[in-house]
């Protein structure tokens, strides 16, 4: 099992299948607080903050990796909460570059 926080994403070419099930489960391992939807089609985590500043400030971290890696999740905001969902719409469901990001994005708090 490699390390998804010390990959970068890559584009992925025409025709490329979104992951299945299986596969996105076993990646899932490595994400702590992550979880998957019941299409298999997309991530998601909620992380809790004390309040608005270390909320933004983390979002703008995420901003961050998002923009490095040229792969962008949706995100809702709140005063002390931020909700992350990744999938890769070019393929209309996951692949390995939004649980890289993810690794990634669990990586700015130390996790």
């Amino acid at each position: 099992m490699s390390d998804l926080k010390s990959k970068t994403c890559k584009p992925c070419a025409p025709g490329t299948p979104p992951l299945s099930r299986p596969q996105a489960v076993s990646l899932l391992a490595q994400l702590p607080g992550w979880s998957l939807n019941d299409t298999a089609s997309e991530i998601v985590r909620t992380f809790k903050f004390k309040n608005y500043y270390e909320t933004m400030a983390f979002v703008n971290a995420l901003a961050w990796v998002a923009h490095r890696e040229d792969h962008h999740p949706d995100i809702e905001v709140g005063y002390n909460r931020c909700h992350v969902r990744f999938s890769t719409h070019s393929i209309k469901g996951l692949s390995e570059n939004d649980c890289i990001c993810a690794a990634k994005i669990n990586a700015l708090l130390g996790e």
